[in-house]
């Protein structure tokens, strides 16, 4: 129970360097890098690098985390509704794939004053029926990637 197991990568030794599974890792010498092909979830876990000189030995460890990509977001109208010369309209974004996805708002060009701004997968619009076509960009985006979808707003109308 109480036993830990260590799987080694790679070994250096006198300038001599033997990689232990090739097939999936390859050890860069130029920059002492060591990269992992075809990365999957099982690669997420504790590494460990050790340096022995002597008597001693330094130990770093490093956890890994490994993210699935985000996919291009989609955009749904939630909810429209017209009244007293303004539209009041909420979009809906969501990316089918990726890991630890966060939403975000803005506009297409700067010169719609920040309406379209906000975060999170909702965002609740309000604007003058007479108001010129715009465009709100949704952002799907995590640590490992970011993709964009735009949704132009032409008038109030379900013809969207």
């Amino acid at each position: 129970e109480g036993t830990l197991k260590k799987k080694f990568l790679l070994k250096i030794a006198s300038g001599n360097h033997s990689e232990l599974e090739p097939e999936r890792m390859r050890f860069h010498r130029e920059d002492f890098s060591l990269e992992i092909l075809n990365t999957s979830r099982d690669d997420q876990r504790l590494y460990e690098y050790s340096v022995s000189k002597g008597s001693e030995e330094e130990v770093w460890q490093i956890q890994l985390e490994v993210f699935e990509p985000v996919a291009d977001p989609s955009i749904r109208i939630l909810h429209q509704e017209s009244s007293n010369g303004s539209c009041s309209l909420a979009l809906w974004c969501s990316s089918e794939r990726g890991d630890e996805v966060s939403y975000s708002w803005d506009s297409r060009d700067n010169g719609t004053g920040g309406i379209c701004s906000g975060s999170g997968n909702v965002l609740n619009l309000s604007y003058s029926l007479w108001s010129a076509a715009f465009g709100c960009v949704c952002t799907a985006s995590n640590p490992v990637s970011s993709r964009h979808r735009v949704f132009n707003v032409a008038q109030c109308s379900s013809e969207q």
